[in-house]
């Protein structure tokens, strides 16, 4: 089984012993077994546990999961259209294990950007590639719009794509009339951010040619012991964040190796939208460059998940650096990759116990319909005029546009000072967020750490960062419902070339800029600090310049 260890400050540490005893005695791990929903909020929890049979491989067929994976072999590559839950933890698989000699890269592309769409388009041969569609409830906007635009490019050639939707959806009905080459039910009792355990993570994986019963049997071990009272290694961690949470450190800020990078994306989807409601919760922060120890607040919880074999020294100076200082810090180790299914399914576990701790249901998401209607709202105005509503910046000049919800009658009129302004806002508690509406690539990546550092070294607080729209479906939950402690910097720009949608107005550039708005208008609405800016040139680079001259003194 993956090493644990948990290095606490004294507070923390009593706190978490104390709820460990409440759990053994209240039988917290037989009770989550058990669906009992007066662990949580007494609500309709019980109806969202299937994926704790999922862990031990029930909810798949192998034999099907064999016969697609047979339909991959020789294929070079397979495009999964997905979002959330359908698309993080098969990206973490392709990343993490990757393709068996033989069988096809997957592609997991869950956007709207235009750049993005186009950049997958080029990797492949539409003509040979396998197409994945996958989508819980099937309705789901983003990879609605991808399938039809795959396939119109694919040339409707239905043999060549796999939908993955739970019964009855209007994406397997759609799937049925196509000819899909085959259909993968999953279990209505299973939210897309647990899911990875069940077809809509398993299916991808056989047709990477991962060995599923053998990943399976990798996990068991895992899955076993989380079915105790005591020593359950998910109901350890999640007393740890639950209690961290409870006490103000609610920013959970994951570290790994190299090789495990990749999990950071669905651990903040399975945290962020598990926790983040009712103003409660915890936000994770991912991939944010280092800071010197003395440099974080003290509302933060470390998690470092590393694999053997890889050069960890720096990280583990700075873990122990971290210790040294106050810190808390998880530390938990892989001594291979095929291990990885144990920490998806510590990680559900933990997430669903540290719900119980801060008292929320931890498998709603109150808050993810609200920016998709906002959303939905403009693009039925496009569709019916051709034109996104106007807009009015209250700043302007050649390069760039800002634009915030209230009265800036007042307002500064440098950019320099219209950012020194808003960043004035975060106070020690705070997190700064970078709400990304460009294509995820490495130089806007790179672009968006040298800012986030910026800003950990300057304020003192946490960072986090995004790619829109993935986070409408993954962190934008705690965002929105979450602490009112955020302060978000939204950054567009109109997408050059765009890519058209099949038989639509909207192409996806205008309907990224829908998502955009429709975003920083509820998050405003919901009490957090909000600017957005339009790239009037595109150009990020520019902006990263005036960011580090508003953080200096």
């Amino acid at each position: 089984m993956n090493h644990f260890h948990a290095d606490l400050p004294e507070p923390l540490r009593h706190a978490v012993d104390a709820r460990l005893k409440t759990a053994a005695a209240e039988k917290w791990g037989t009770r989550l077994w058990a669906a009992d929903a007066s662990l949580w909020t007494n609500g309709d929890e019980a109806k969202w546990v299937g994926w704790l049979a999922a862990g031990g491989g029930k909810q798949v067929d192998f034999a099907q999961l064999k016969a697609i994976a047979a339909k991959a072999r020789g294929h070079k590559d397979v495009v999964l259209l997905g979002m959330g839950g359908s698309s993080l933890g098969p990206e973490v698989l392709a990343e993490i294990i990757g393709a068996a000699p033989g069988y096809p890269t997957v592609h997991a592309l869950d956007s709207t950007d235009p750049g993005q769409i186009s950049t997958v388009a080029s990797k492949i041969d539409p003509s040979e590639a396998l197409f994945l569609v996958a989508s819980k409830s099937g309705s789901t906007m983003e990879p609605e719009l991808l399938r039809a635009y795959f396939w119109e490019l694919a040339g409707k050639d239905g043999d060549r794509f796999v939908a993955v939707t739970d019964p009855g959806s209007k994406l397997e009905k759609l799937a049925r009339e196509h000819g899909y080459h085959a259909i993968f039910l999953g279990d209505p009792a299973i939210g897309g951010r647990y899911s990875v355990l069940s077809v809509f993570g398993m299916v991808p994986a056989a047709m990477m040619g991962i060995d599923v019963e053998a990943f399976f049997a990798a996990t068991q071990p895992l899955v076993e012991a989380c079915k105790g009272d005591t020593a359950n290694p998910g109901l350890i961690l999640g007393a740890i964040m639950g209690e961290a949470a409870v006490s103000g450190r609610d920013k959970l800020t994951i570290q790994t190796s190299p090789g495990l990078e990749p999990i950071g994306a669905w651990l903040e989807q399975l945290i962020a939208e598990s926790t983040g409601k009712h103003g409660k919760g915890i936000v994770p922060v991912d991939v944010e460059p280092d800071a010197p120890a003395a440099d974080y607040g003290s509302d933060r919880l470390f998690a470092l998940l590393t694999l053997d074999g890889e050069d960890v020294s720096r990280l583990t100076q700075q873990a122990d650096a971290l210790v040294a200082a106050g810190q808390p810090m998880v530390r938990i180790t892989l001594a291979s990759k095929d291990l990885i299914g144990q920490e998806f399914f510590r990680w559900e576990v933990a997430t669903a116990f540290a719900g119980a701790v801060i008292g929320i249901d931890p498998f709603d998401q109150p808050d993810v319909e609200d920016a998709k209607i906002a959303t939905r709202k403009l693009i039925d105005k496009y569709e019916e005029s051709g034109a996104l509503a106007p807009e009015t910046p209250f700043h302007q000049d050649a390069a760039m546009a800002f634009s915030a919800p209230g009265d800036h009658m007042f307002a500064a009129t440098n950019p320099v000072e219209i950012l020194r302004d808003h960043f004035a806002s975060a106070e020690p508690g705070a997190y700064v967020g970078f709400l990304v509406y460009l294509e995820r690539n490495a130089e806007h990546e790179a672009a968006v750490a040298r800012m986030r550092q910026a800003v950990v070294e300057a304020k003192g607080v946490a960072t986090v960062a995004g790619f829109g729209p993935r986070f409408l479906h993954s962190t934008g939950q705690a965002y929105k419902g979450g602490p009112k402690s955020g302060v978000f910097l939204e950054i567009t720009r109109t997408p050059n070339p765009d890519v058209p949608v099949p038989g639509r107005k909207a192409s996806f550039g205008t309907v990224q800029l829908a998502q955009a708005r429709g975003d920083l208008d509820v998050l405003a609405a919901r009490g957090q600090r909000t600017l957005r800016i339009h790239l009037n040139t595109g150009d990020l680079n520019t902006l990263e310049t005036l960011v580090a001259r508003s953080l200096q003194n």
